[in-house]
């Protein structure tokens, strides 16, 4: 609940953060960023099942040719109450996963050679019940939301700059207020979208973590799954698109991953801890 109250109050932030924004270049501009945010990023969101099991080169397999994963998914779907998704296998020998889909009904789950080669199969259990939770949770529409509306600030805060450098923006209604300052705004607030952007993504980490937890009663697998992969991010390098990297359970592009605060994932080590120390409960 904890979770779900942060990534409530963080895109309450990006609206916020939008609104001020829009006041720069009126509602036109506020309407014409979001909408550009909204086609580019709804695109994305309704076929983002097909978009990203293309770009991870993933091969679906039946329950005849992995019986063991569909077993297992099937008894964390039975537990839910959710649809089955389908299932899906990367050729990557970095050890990950991810979860995908605009709906539970439209899911598709997808782990990595090298997460098959690397984990226990309650190992993978843990895995399987975190990606299902991030369906659960509709966390690809959360993402998808603050993507649009940072994307939205990102447009009109660059429109808006040019009219302030050229004398043909700022606030219509404050004719004695500083450009320079609002120039400076104006490059911040983009930095900022990106900020809560990414701190909304590390709440959703947290959750489908304490969910996965709370479905199996344990956050033991899970735990334990998590030290290896991030071991194996470590050591095994990924080719991952950049805009992709946020929906894996742990980062794959471990390399160039920028300050914890621009990180679309919490520190493994947090996670661990807190799913040892029962705080999913």
């Amino acid at each position: 609940m904890t979770n779900n109250l942060k990534t409530a109050a963080l895109l309450a932030g990006l609206g916020a953060l939008c609104m001020f924004i829009g006041s720069f270049w009126g509602r036109t501009g506020l309407f014409v960023g979001l909408l550009v945010g909204l086609a580019m990023c709804g695109g994305s969101y309704w076929f983002s099942a097909s978009l990203a099991i293309r770009s991870a080169h993933a091969v679906e397999v039946t329950a005849e040719q992995m019986p063991q994963y569909h077993a297992i998914m099937r008894d964390l779907v039975q537990r839910a109450g959710l649809p089955m998704p389908a299932l899906y296998v990367a050729p990557n020998p970095q050890p990950n996963a991810f979860a995908t889909g605009r709906s539970p009904a439209k899911a598709a789950v997808c782990v990595t050679e090298g997460l098959l080669n690397t984990l226990t199969w309650d190992e993978i259990q843990g895995v399987l019940a975190h990606e299902l939770a991030h369906v659960r949770n509709r966390d690809i529409l959360i993402g998808s939301v603050a993507a649009a509306v940072a994307m939205g600030i990102t447009f009109v805060a660059s429109m808006a700059r040019w009219a302030l450098i050229f004398g043909g923006g700022g606030r219509s209604d404050d004719g004695d207020s500083n450009p320079l300052v609002g120039l400076l705004m104006l490059i911040l607030a983009p930095i900022a979208a990106a900020l809560i952007q990414s701190a909304i993504s590390r709440s959703r980490e947290y959750e489908a973590d304490a969910s996965a937890a709370r479905l199996l009663g344990s956050g033991e697998s899970l735990a334990r799954a998590l030290e290896k992969l991030e071991a194996g991010a470590e050591r095994v390098p990924a080719h991952v698109n950049p805009a992709e990297a946020s929906a894996y359970i742990v980062n794959p592009l471990r390399g160039r991953s920028m300050a914890n605060m621009f990180s679309t994932h919490p520190p493994a080590a947090e996670r661990i801890a807190r799913l040892r120390s029962n705080a999913w409960v």
